[in-house]
């Protein structure tokens, strides 16, 4: 079933009366008077068109595609050009025109947002359906949102970077890896690289949390040259594996056939294969070697600038070491306390029980209370300043805990939820000890 077929049947089951003339020919007419009347026209093509890119899994359209899918025995929709282009002026859609240049600079970027607000002439319906290409912004959102929740469950950081073929295969191709990287960049959460060795090697550098990407470093260009690098080793050893495969194979079928000269040559073969693997193997894994270093070189500086920033935090709100290992053993006790409930609740059977039966049984608790109350003796005033004195100090170092200032204005970015802390263990516990 081709993808005009799926438009049709998706179509006749979100439109139930959508084979009927009458809403047909009301719904096909072009909008005449105020908003308030062919409002409803709108918001119902509006929204059909985005349920239809959404079940496609399109975020680009082109107005000519979008009439076929209205198509009904040669009949469009005549409304259709002015629907396109009040969602652009709603900011459903947008053009290619519109979009942020992603190789500029980010001073070229400001300096194009600016020149479009001031020189931006108005787009008229005819305008609209002459464009190549249309971004639905909405399904834009969304697909930004996937790619960056993909590469976040295969990096660990606070940021990444890939190279442009790796980009452009998560986005769907070219056409929509530069419309996403044009919004990302946008809302400067990532930014184009580029490096000339022996050919061109561009990338993306994309932030994976709340936060800003940083500006580009003689780093990250080394880390997307070690990165294009590596996936040359591995096309290469694809590459190498096959050629041995096949070599092996005509082998095989050279001696069964009983020419050994033949098949002597082709084992050469299968050894220079098998040695050439070696070499791009190894250095494939010296590659690896580095980035991991680089990677655990980043995980060991979030790590310490936390633990600085703990330490000047104690510091100024004037707490020792073994309050916090106390409390942070307290915390434990607590935590432990609170899974065996909620153990002990889980492993509960659920008995039905009547409401006049618990109304009894309250009433029985209150007098079995109040019978215990006339028989409490006085407490002595030691011991209760005591217990006073011993809540004071509590009540004390919880005042300090909770209003411990966790900044670092040396920090070049917040620690987000994606930095690698441990999580507190007894050794982790030493190591905040030991930096204070």
């Amino acid at each position: 079933m081709d993808s005009m077929s799926l438009v049709k049947e998706f179509i006749r089951k979100e439109v139930a009366e959508w084979d009927d003339e009458i809403m047909a020919t009301a719904r096909f007419k072009a909008f005449s008077g105020q908003r308030s009347d062919w409002e409803p026209k709108y918001l119902f093509w509006r929204d059909l068109i985005l349920k239809i890119a959404r079940h496609l899994g399109l975020f680009i359209i082109r107005p000519s595609q979008v009439k076929e899918w209205f198509n009904r025995g040669g009949l469009t929709p005549l409304c259709l050009d002015h629907v396109l282009c009040i969602m652009f002026n709603e900011g459903d859609l947008v053009r290619s025109a519109d979009l942020v240049d992603p190789s500029s600079g980010r001073l070229s970027q400001l300096f194009r947002k600016v020149r479009n607000l001031m020189v931006r002439s108005p787009i008229t319906p005819e305008i609209i359906m002459l464009e190549d290409h249309l971004f639905l912004t909405p399904l834009l959102k969304d697909k930004t949102a996937e790619v960056v929740k993909l590469l976040s469950e295969s990096h660990w950081t606070s940021s990444c970077i890939i190279t442009m073929n790796k980009f452009q295969g998560m986005c769907g191709g070219p056409t929509e890896a530069t419309a996403l990287l044009s919004y990302l960049a946008g809302l400067g959460k990532a930014q184009y690289l580029s490096i000339s060795k022996k050919e061109v090697i561009e990338g993306v550098k994309i932030s994976l949390s709340s936060a800003s990407v940083l500006a580009i470093s003689n780093l990250d260009l080394e880390v997307l040259h070690l990165i294009w690098t590596t996936k040359k080793l591995e096309d290469q050893i694809d590459v190498i594996d096959r050629r041995y495969e096949m070599s092996r194979k005509s082998a095989l079928a050279s001696l069964s056939s009983g020419n050994k000269k033949v098949a002597l040559r082709h084992a050469r073969e299968m050894k220079v294969a098998s040695e050439g693997r070696e070499r791009c193997a190894s250095l494939l894994n010296r590659v690896e070697e580095v980035l991991n270093v680089i990677a655990n070189a980043e995980s060991t500086k979030k790590v310490s600038e936390a633990i600085q920033i703990g330490a000047q935090a104690m510091k100024q709100n004037k707490i020792t070491a073994e309050e916090v290992e106390l409390c942070l053993e307290e915390l434990e006790e607590s935590i432990g306390v609170q899974k065996q409930v909620e153990k002990a609740l889980e492993s509960t059977p659920v008995i039905g029980i009547e409401d006049d039966d618990i109304e009894e049984e309250f009433e029985k608790l209150e007098l079995e209370l109040e019978s215990e109350n006339l028989q409490i003796p006085k407490i002595e005033a030691g011991n209760t300043s005591e217990e006073k004195n011993s809540l004071e100090s509590t009540d004390s170092l919880t005042d300090a805990l909770s209003n411990l200032k966790l900044q670092d204005g040396s920090a070049r970015e917040p620690v987000t939820q994606k930095s690698p802390l441990p999580t507190a263990t007894k050794n982790s516990k030493h190591l905040l000890l030991e930096a204070a």
